[in-house]
């Protein structure tokens, strides 16, 4: 069994608690209960375990393996954390990026247990003092790339001392099927030959079923112990946009989050700077990030955004994996994502505390021929084929006109025995239209023009603009020239994207974008077929907030929560860490609920440990002896 150790100045615990997980652990509020209960309450302050984590943890202790799939604020670390701190040695973890390390480790230590992370970031004195470090059995968890993981030096290491295991996180990037495929993964089955006789997990929190076979092959997990959790976050909100106006319909959704902390995702890191300047003019606490920024910058901008001084990152997907932070409270995509595991996995950075969190997509087909184009450039048709396939399934769950969260689930081979309750289809299910003539109206104009313009220009012919181009190409003179102006450039728009994409319209990419008619436009043309379509939704429903808020133990006082906060980040400034490493929202929120007046109350609210409670206790205690009254 493994010591838990403190990592303030490299002390040890006294030698009562290195009893772990047996007797001995005064102060804990679960006596006599489970070994492995007592590490849960007095290393993590949790009282019990969340569904399917007992059962991957127990495999892991006894020196199973296991193949675990769970949603991002799901739990999953925990996994191999705690056996971690109950199986002798030290646990490797395999992770993809530096700030997903650093983030974990930093976390860790605010715990008390001794863990570290070895990347291409660290000097060379640095390096040398965390190998000694190793050698020592002073490390409870090394979190660890994968490249350096696999050199011939770091394994030789390796062998020499106790690994207690190993956790490949992020399994997913093992896998051409996985949305995030990185070639340096595809190494790490050679761990079976090194450590034979180390339990192995894999662990990922976006995987469909394709991605999941490959991960089992590939490891050789046939005979792990398996866990697929549920994909729902039933707390995350999930609206879809038609794009119009794109930075207004942003200023209107931001206009209902002011204070709180979100994520704006973009496709190109221009758009990003754009979006990012135009929010910070209007006074929002707003930057961009993006891999073309100077890594000072980016590093200083995602301090800024954990440590809740900044309130918005307006990014590409390269940011966010590694970004534990439990109260991001929204996420946009501004432009369509590639796929749904990508979707799936960054708007499930909202919510990871289990509160009220939004996840808005802002739709237009236009982003469709975009990723596209960007999927086909690629020189690997496999790799094409594949893409193009996820892209298509994105595009349905956007065009959804049922429960969205069905959908998205359903992609991942999960059933919903009802509608959600909480999406915009469900919340306020889409209306429809007689669209035959306005459609028969938008294909007669692109058949006029010749089948040789773009979106924008049919519009301006259907609405009668009087330009030089119009005149130019003498179509001021076409029967179809302003037979929709009476309708505005958006509905026809619209109706046009919609046209293309239920494929009575082709639209040519390679070919300036040109609209060409298809043979599914003729019945329709000739008054064969009459075509029923959704009214746009341009805006996000207003939704009423209680006038007590909803956390995961039920309402608490949204007063006492707010003055809370206001001393977490007093004290998380004072320190020099994250707000969140001090509590989470979710802890915070449960003491709003709960008021605990005494440190033995305090130490029954979920993530509130001895370590914190030692360190903490005091001033949230201070601070809730005031009650409720501001």
């Amino acid at each position: 069994m493994s010591d838990v150790r403190r990592e303030e100045g490299g002390d040890t615990m006294s030698s009562a608690e290195q009893q772990l997980p047996g007797a001995g652990l005064a102060g804990t509020s679960v006596p006599d209960a489970d070994p492995l209960l007592q590490v849960l309450d007095k290393v993590f302050g949790f009282r019990s375990f969340r569904p399917g984590q007992e059962g991957i943890i127990r495999a892991l202790c006894n020196g199973r393996d296991a193949f675990v799939l769970m949603p991002t604020g799901g739990g999953k670390s925990l996994c191999y954390q705690l056996p971690a701190l109950v199986r002798e040695g030290t646990a490797i973890v395999v992770s993809p990026l530096i700030a997903l390390m650093k983030d974990q480790v930093d976390s860790l230590r605010q715990l008390g247990v001794a863990a570290a992370c070895y990347h291409s970031a660290l000097g060379a004195a640095e390096s040398r003092q965390l190998l000694a470090r190793l050698h020592a059995g002073e490390l409870d968890l090394l979190y660890v790339a994968p490249e350096r993981l696999l050199s011939e030096g770091f394994l030789a290491r390796l062998s020499d001392i106790d690994v207690a295991l190993i956790a490949i996180d992020e399994a997913h990037c093992i896998s051409q099927w996985g949305h995030d495929f990185r070639p340096e993964y595809l190494q790490l089955p050679v761990l079976r030959e090194h450590f034979p006789g180390v339990p192995l997990a894999a662990l990922t929190a976006t995987a469909d079923p394709q991605t999941r076979r490959d991960i089992v092959e590939r490891l050789g997990l046939q005979q792990a112990h398996t866990h697929i959790a549920s994909f729902d976050r039933p707390n995350i909100r999930y609206t879809v946009l038609e794009k119009a106006r794109p930075f207004e319909q942003l200023q209107r959704f931001l206009a209902r989050h002011r204070g709180e902390s979100g994520i704006v995702y973009a496709l190109s890191r221009k758009r990003t700077e754009e979006i990012a300047g135009k929010l910070a003019a209007s006074g929002l606490r707003a930057a961009p990030y993006h891999a073309g920024l100077p890594d000072a910058l980016r590093h200083s901008t995602q301090e800024a955004f954990l440590r809740d001084d900044l309130d918005i990152v307006v990014a590409t997907v390269a940011f966010g994996m590694g970004i534990d932070k439990p109260n991001v409270r929204f996420v946009v995509h501004y432009d369509l994502p590639k796929n749904l595991e990508s979707y799936y996995q960054e708007t499930g950075r909202a919510g990871r505390d289990g509160l009220t969190s939004e996840a808005l997509l802002l739709f237009g087909y236009g982003d469709i021929a975009l990723v596209r184009s960007l999927i086909e450039q690629s020189e690997n048709p496999e790799q094409v084929r594949i893409e193009l396939h996820k892209l298509n399934a994105m595009v349905a769950y956007a065009e959804e006109r049922g429960c969205r969260r069905r959908t998205l689930l359903g992609y991942f081979g999960e059933s919903l025995e009802e509608d959600c309750g909480n999406c915009d289809t469900c919340l306020d299910p889409p209306e429809t239209w007689d669209a035959t003539e306005d459609a028969r109206k938008a294909l007669s104009c692109v058949y006029r023009v010749g089948q040789r313009f773009g979106v924008g220009y049919v519009v301006e012919v259907l609405r009668g603009a009087d330009n030089e181009r119009v005149r130019r190409n003498n179509h001021q003179t076409l029967s179809t020239w302003g037979i929709g102006a009476d309708k505005s450039s958006d509905h026809w728009s619209s109706l046009l994207r919609q046209l293309i994409q239920r494929g009575y319209l082709h639209q040519d990419i390679g070919n300036y974008s040109v609209l060409k008619l298809t043979e599914r436009a003729r019945p329709l043309l000739r008054g064969e077929e009459s075509l029923e379509l959704p009214v746009p939704r341009l805006r996000v429903r207003a939704v009423k907030k209680p006038k007590k808020s909803r956390g995961p133990i039920g309402d608490y006082d949204q007063t006492l929560f707010e003055r809370l906060r206001t001393r977490r980040k007093q004290i998380a400034d004072a320190q020099g860490i994250p707000p969140y490493m001090v509590f989470s929202d979710a802890t915070l929120a449960e003491m709003a609920a709960v008021v605990p007046q005494t440190a033995q109350e305090l130490l029954q609210i979920n993530g509130v440990g001895l370590t914190k409670l030692e360190r903490f206790g005091a001033d949230f205690l201070e601070e809730l002896g005031q009650g409720g009254e501001a």
